[in-house]
């Protein structure tokens, strides 16, 4: 029977200090867990803001750089962000509220749709489903609720926030730094990471995250011209459905473009639905602009990432699932090669059996067309 390749000579020679060092880094990780979510938030804003930090250096001392830094993302980020959080979920139970009441006449949709050869009768399908659609708008607000947490636990959250932005704006060279020199890997791998990691964040952080914002202002903009209700709640929900791939805002701009029909203006409908065309295909400029610089992601590991970093690191997993998901492949890959000592998946699919040459051909091709997508780069 073959035996594995022997353990690093620092795991034989110290293994109290290895077991140790093991043990003082999972107690970390505990620490950690409570409020996981607010520091992921802030490596994320430490993240964007990072270059602001280095312009401002040029002029002033790191440490006045990051306090100038904080106090503007607090004025600038923060406030606005926690209004308009409020906003739509007082918008959004509104709507449930208007739901159950039964405000919506869908008596004129029906009107605007029958023929002489086709008739429907929405006022049964809605009143078969206004359980259905409240109870999904309502459970989707409290989820938002219960994301945000209460007001105590929120303020030690974002305190625990601008703390990490800070010490990350005017240490965070240091701390890659000091980790390159923890981790047990060479320089060379070390670097790949750090440069993979930056790819993906900004991806995911920078890019999926701008064309997201700048599609639900547009979309927001014409919400309010046409006289849309609950402005501020469509609007971020038009931008958490655009950072899903495939989906979009559709799903804002075609429910909105039915409203106006049900309040008796059809011709603002056809502009909702022109407009909205309009703001969804922009995704095809917009993409490719801001995340054109790495083809990390697929469709999938965005939309599991998304949905998975949601259930594990609450909001911010919206930004952070997607690069955990990206970063895995990429230290596997990394592990891969040090193990196998071949540069590529290409080499170790040629010293296969020729017997199975379908699946070569379609692993070959999949490795073709990543290389394809980093030489983009």
């Amino acid at each position: 029977m073959p035996t594995g390749p022997d353990p690093p000579d620092w795991i034989v020679e110290q293994p109290g200090l290895t077991a140790l060092a093991l043990l003082s880094g999972l107690l970390a990780l505990f620490v950690l867990l409570p409020y996981l979510q607010y520091v992921l938030f802030g490596v994320v804003l430490a993240y964007v803001l990072f270059p602001v930090q280095g312009r401002l250096e040029r002029y002033v001392r790191p440490t006045i750089a990051a306090i100038v830094v904080v106090v503007a993302t607090v004025l600038v980020v923060l406030v606005p962000l926690v209004y308009v959080i409020r906003v739509a979920v007082r918008q959004s139970l509104e709507v449930v509220d208007s739901i159950r009441r039964e405000r919506f006449d869908v008596d004129t949709i029906e009107d605007a749709l029958e023929t002489d050869e086709y008739s429907v009768d929405l006022v049964a399908l809605y009143e078969s489903n206004q359980g259905r659609i409240a109870s999904s708008i309502q459970e989707i607000t409290m989820g938002t609720i219960d994301l945000v947490g209460s007001l105590p636990r929120l303020f030690i959250g974002l305190t625990v926030t601008l703390f990490v932005l800070f010490a990350l704006l005017r240490d965070g060279n240091r701390l890659v730094a000091w980790i390159g020199w923890v981790l047990p890997v060479d320089d060379g791998t070390f670097e790949e990471l750090r440069t993979g990691l930056d790819r993906l964040m900004w991806a995911s952080v920078v890019g999926n995250v701008a064309v997201a914002a700048i599609q639900a202002v547009m979309l927001g903009i014409g919400l309010a011209i046409a006289g849309v209700p609950a402005i501020v709640f469509l609007t971020v929900a038009t931008f958490v459905l655009t950072l899903l791939p495939l989906v979009g805002a559709f799903g804002i701009w075609i429910p909105a473009a039915v409203y106006l029909v049900t309040v008796g203006r059809p011709t603002a409908s056809v502009a909702m639905v022109v407009y909205g065309l309009l703001v969804t295909f922009s995704d095809t400029y917009f993409r490719p602009a801001l995340i054109g610089r790495t083809s990390a992601f697929n469709s999938a590991i965005v939309v599991v990432g998304i949905f998975g970093g949601l259930v594990v690191f609450g909001a911010v997993g919206l930004f952070i699932g997607p690069v955990v998901l990206g970063g895995a492949k990429l230290v596997l890959d990394c592990f891969a090669r040090g193990h196998t000592g071949t540069s590529t998946a290409r080499t170790t699919l040629e010293d296969a059996d020729s017997g199975s040459g379908s699946a070569n051909t379609f692993a070959e091709t999949a490795v073709d067309s990543d290389d394809e997508g980093g030489s983009d780069e």
